[in-house]
């Protein structure tokens, strides 16, 4: 599907086109790291610590880079409040609430569909195991 490039900057944006600049949105939000962060700060703005502590298993050198690039795509701003010590929290634009709506679907989806992935997963790991050993 194309729509016009409403920029000028091209003539259309193709997702499949190899030099569409939509590319690397689409890593962006696919990136499991961006679409939780997007997620945790659904419910308004939060520290770097709180959403550290809301995305376990992340680590601070990736939460950093996460945040910088949903920034630098203009998902988020990051408000610095000059304070000792220094107050930084970071909250979704209204372009990142739009993004929000499908990555809220998909999280669910997820959720909703693990457990029978999980098991055709597990049976289609049965069956690659069974034909290896029968040959």
């Amino acid at each position: 599907m194309t729509t016009v490039c409403l920029t000028g900057q091209h003539s259309d944006h193709d997702v499949y086109a190899a030099q569409c600049p939509c590319r690397a949105m689409l890593d962006l939000l696919a990136n499991k790291w961006s679409a939780l962060a997007i997620g945790a700060l659904e419910d308004g703005p939060q520290r770097f610590g709180e959403l550290q502590r809301h995305l376990q298993g992340i680590s601070p050198k990736v939460l950093t880079q996460t945040l910088r690039r949903l920034e630098e795509f203009g998902l988020l701003d990051r408000t610095v409040y000059p304070a000792v010590p220094l107050h930084v929290e970071y909250s979704l634009t209204e372009l990142g609430h739009s993004a929000a709506v499908p990555l809220r679907m998909l999280r669910s989806w997820v959720e909703d569909n693990i457990d029978n992935a999980a098991r055709t997963g597990a049976t289609a790991a049965s069956c690659a195991s069974e034909t290896t050993t029968n040959h």
